[in-house]
């Protein structure tokens, strides 16, 4: 499995798979949404500090572990199906939390409020996204087919990363956060009504589960993969905590669908190294231009086309490197390693680099050079001695 392109195989695409990639965009969606416009309400609203913004951002990250652990139990324990509606009913809850505060005009909001928000999305959201990536999606495939699912599924999650801020600063602009905050409970909405419309058959919980374990959680043997993909997720939430506009975000989507194209075309039959190398040269060629010309459109396209196929590369990896029935596991380190990259990143922007843009993007461009040397000199070699597919 040395090959750059993933197969596409007609018979993958039914209904209930739809139903489930697209429930898996509308949930990250829900999240995402909040990207560029809660900070901009914390501190215009809230009169929070940039240091306080971005610790309050940064706690997102760190609810991201909080239920990962017990994340194989639960699944073993309740209906899986069950469980993952659940975790995206508190995604929304805490949504709506914001909603209140929102609502409340005569008084500002603690600033452990807001953490404790935070956290509570970042546990609710690792868990539904867990649960749905590494166990719900992959149960309606083919054994045969669940590379190709989680391939898929990834790319309908990683379009909210453009789609969700497009519609929140949109929102914001024209009705204000309260309304932006209904969009994100209406997505978190829909995406439990498609998950409860799929069937998923009885199965029997195995015994001997511990409450708590690294299955479906935490892949150790990944942690170099892991390292370097998170260098490059930072660089990305660094970039995402400047004052962008919904053209950015647009001409992003664009380089999605560029790297799309891109790995079915032009990295079909290419060297294993060629994309992430490729990708991290036009990330760097990406923030020069924007340092250089902020309102260039070509820096968001070669930053959507680079991240698209380092990301799909990079997850494949993951499985690549997986062992037998630790598909789900890979998957879910991946997704951690991207979440905790960006938020990161969001969160280091706001409250060490506010105000700071030609730092920020030194700072930046230094993450994309190291992310490079690494990857060329140790990672890649790394994996290739350790890959187990």
């Amino acid at each position: 499995m040395n090959t750059q392109n993933t197969p596409v195989h007609i018979k993958l695409w039914h209904k209930d798979f739809w139903m489930l990639v697209v429930a898996d965009m509308l949930l990250t969606m829900s999240v995402y949404v909040l990207i560029p416009v809660m900070p901009l309400w914390l501190m215009d609203t809230e009169n929070f500090t940039p240091l306080e913004t971005g610790l309050s951002m940064g706690a997102y990250a760190v609810g991201l572990y909080l239920l990962g652990a017990q994340c194989s139990w639960l699944v073993q324990r309740y209906r899986r199906n069950v469980v993952c509606m659940w975790a995206i009913v508190f995604v929304g809850l805490s949504v709506a939390l914001l909603w209140y505060i929102d609502g409340l005009r005569s008084e500002f909001v603690e600033f452990w409020v807001i953490v404790m928000q935070r956290l509570l999305m970042g546990a609710a959201f690792g868990l539904a996204q867990m649960v749905l990536s590494s166990t719900l999606i992959i149960d309606t495939c083919e054994s045969f087919h669940r590379t190709e699912a989680n391939h898929s599924a990834a790319w309908f999650a990683r379009f909210a990363l453009s789609l969700a801020p497009i519609g929140g600063l949109m929102g914001y602009a024209m009705f204000g956060f309260d309304k932006v905050l209904w969009g994100s409970i209406g997505c978190a909405a829909l995406s439990v009504l498609l998950i409860r419309n799929v069937a998923f058959p009885f199965r029997a919980p195995e015994e001997g589960v511990h409450v708590a374990s690294l299955d479906r959680f935490l892949l150790p043997y990944g942690t170099m993969l892991f390292f370097n993909l998170l260098l490059v997720t930072m660089v990305v939430g660094l970039v995402l905590s400047l004052p962008l506009g919904v053209e950015f975000y647009a001409m992003l989507m664009g380089g999605f669908l560029l790297a799309l194209l891109a790995q079915r075309f032009v990295f079909r039959d290419a060297d294993l190294k060629s994309e992430i190398i490729s990708g991290l040269i036009m990330l760097m060629a990406a923030l020069l231009i924007q340092w250089v010309y902020p309102a260039s459109p070509i820096a968001p396209l070669l930053m959507g086309l680079s991240i698209g196929i380092i990301g799909a590369r990079y997850l494949l990896f993951f499985i690549k490197l997986s062992r037998h029935c630790k598909r789900g596991t890979s998957h879910s380190t991946f997704f951690l390693s991207w979440e905790t990259g960006i938020t990161l990143g969001l969160a280091a922007g706001y409250a060490l680099l506010f105000g700071q843009r030609d730092l920020l993007f030194m700072i930046a461009i230094g993450l994309t050079i190291l992310s490079l040397i690494l990857y060329h000199f140790y990672t890649h070699s790394w994996f290739v001695r350790h890959k187990n597919r």
